[in-house]
C-alpha cells in the first residue's frame, strides 16, 4: 500500500529556458521541502527562491525547459512522512481543519472549516462564525482530542 500524498502546490508555469519552474504553494512550509512528486515521479530540489506569491524552483533532474513543460498545471505532492514538523507550539492549517471548536464554557460551536490570514492575524472559520486567531480568543489547541478551546469575548458572536 502506497503512502498518503499531500498536495503542497501547483506547477503553474516555466521560468527561463534552463528548466526552472514556477510553483504556487498551498502550504506554509513549502520552502522547507527537499523533494516532491509530480504525476508520480519524484524530483529533488537543487535551489528555490521566492518571487511574489510563487516559488521559482530548479530541479536536479531537469536542465531543459522541454523536459518539464508538458507537466504544467500538475499538482505538486509529497509523502505524508516527508512533511516537516511545525515549530513547537505551532500547527499547520490543514492539520486543524475538522477539529471541534468548543467554548471555555463547554458549548460546541461546530467544526473548524478554514483558517485564513488577514495580515494582522489568522481568522478561524466555524460555520458562519469567524473567530480572530488571538490569544484572548484561542485558548487551547489539543491535537489528541482534536479540539480547539475558545473564549468568546463579549460582542464577538
Amino acid at each position: 500500500m502506497s503512502e498518503a500524498q499531500i498536495e503542497v502546490g501547483k506547477y503553474v508555469n516555466t521560468f527561463g529556458i534552463k528548466g526552472e519552474i514556477k510553483i504556487f504553494p498551498y502550504v506554509e512550509y513549502f520552502e522547507d521541502l527537499k523533494q516532491f512528486t509530480i504525476r508520480g515521479k519524484e524530483y529533488k530540489i537543487s535551489k528555490m527562491r521566492r518571487n511574489k506569491n510563487v516559488y521559482i524552483v530548479k530541479l536536479k533532474e531537469i536542465d531543459d525547459i522541454n523536459d518539464i513543460e508538458n507537466l504544467k498545471g500538475s499538482m505538486i505532492t509529497i509523502n505524508e512522512s516527508d512533511k516537516p514538523e511545525p515549530p513547537e507550539g505551532e500547527y499547520y492549517k490543514e492539520d486543524l481543519i475538522g477539529f471541534d471548536v468548543i467554548t471555555d464554557e463547554g458549548k460546541n460551536l461546530g467544526q473548524l472549516e478554514d483558517i485564513f490570514n488577514t495580515g494582522a492575524n489568522d481568522i478561524y472559520q466555524v460555520g458562519k462564525i469567524l473567530l480572530p486567531g488571538i490569544e484572548e480568543v484561542i485558548k487551547e489547541i489539543n491535537p489528541k482530542k482534536r479540539q480547539i478551546i475558545v473564549h468568546i469575548i463579549k460582542g464577538l458572536i
